[in-house]
């Protein structure tokens, strides 16, 4: 959601999560859960994090606004403990958003948009699943071999063309809008080109280390395999099982990194979460009310968990 606090506010008494000394907003974006935890909170400072470089100018803007208050990190979530040197219980709550930001999405040189016309780039720095996925990847191959797919709009037509016509408009979004057919086949190859499935783990491994005991942890997904992801994690499920079944995306063990969390990742997924580590905030996972969506039709497909350090 481009303005997801709003439903952290609503849903989980934000000021109640958030009145606390240091926050690390782990997906900056354009500023907005940001500025309003530190409008919210008098007290509190943020970590700001994003790789994605228009972002942290962003940041950096918004520390002057607010002297002291908002510390700018530029670099992905594999980097916090190695590179961006945030120390191991230093941080009192993390609020993870794992979706592409309204920024990303509205700038079509940044190559996310399908409306809008831009160079085919998608890199964030400078699950849902596709059942057409065979047909759709044979249309590209005989398309690429007659002339290189660069543009935005050059792939969504030959995607579209792989369909028959009749479904080009039958696809509907959860607000009953017509979905366009490539939505999935763009956002697949998102997730691919930024490795997203291992930076979102990667990030839930430096959460877990960078939360002091009694932190929390708020994350908000936008599709089924991050929402999968999060949950096994939380419930100290085997994430190696996951990756099985997601051979595109084999999550890594860190290189090496001490990110917390490996001994117990072990245990299988029942519903709750490991003792260990992490206690729920909530019951189940949180979904946006109707006139939410009204307000932001982007959060749509947005569920929220959340826990407490162990």
């Amino acid at each position: 959601m481009s303005s997801g606090i709003d439903y952290l506010v609503t849903s989980m008494s934000m000021p109640t999560i958030f009145s606390t000394m240091v926050v690390l907003d782990m997906t900056f974006g354009g500023g907005g859960h940001t500025k309003e935890i530190l409008n919210t909170c008098s007290d509190v400072t943020v970590l700001a994090l994003d790789r994605d470089p228009a972002a942290f100018c962003l940041s950096q803007q918004l520390a002057k606004q607010y002297d002291g208050r908002v510390q700018p990190l530029l670099g992905r979530f594999s980097e916090l403990l190695s590179q961006l040197q945030v120390k191991p219980g230093s941080v009192d709550a993390v609020l993870l958003d794992a979706g592409c930001s309204s920024m990303q999405m509205d700038q079509p040189q940044r190559g996310f948009s399908l409306s809008r016309d831009g160079p085919l780039d998608m890199r964030m720095d400078g699950d849902r699943q596709e059942k057409h996925a065979r047909k759709i990847s044979s249309a590209i191959v005989e398309a690429r071999s007659v002339c290189p797919i660069t543009r935005t709009q050059q792939l969504a037509s030959v995607v579209a063309g792989s369909f028959p016509g009749a479904a080009l408009y039958a696809r509907r979004d959860k607000l009953e809008r017509q979905s366009h057919v490539a939505t999935k086949t763009f956002q697949a190859l998102r997730v691919f080109v930024n490795d997203e499935m291992n930076e979102l783990h990667a990030g839930l491994r430096a959460a877990q280390t960078l939360l002091r005991p009694g932190g929390r942890l708020c994350v908000l997904t936008f599709h089924s395999l991050e929402d999968r992801l999060v949950k096994r994690f939380l419930s100290g499920g085997d994430m190696a099982t996951l990756a099985q079944r997601h051979p595109g995306q084999r999550f890594r063990r860190g290189a090496g990194e001490d990110l917390g969390g490996e001994e117990d990742m072990g245990g299988g997924e029942n519903g709750t979460m490991a003792t260990s580590h992490w206690r729920p905030l909530q019951r189940g996972v949180a979904t946006p009310q109707k006139e939410e969506l009204a307000a932001n039709p982007r959060g749509r497909s947005a569920k929220l968990r959340a826990a407490l350090r162990c």
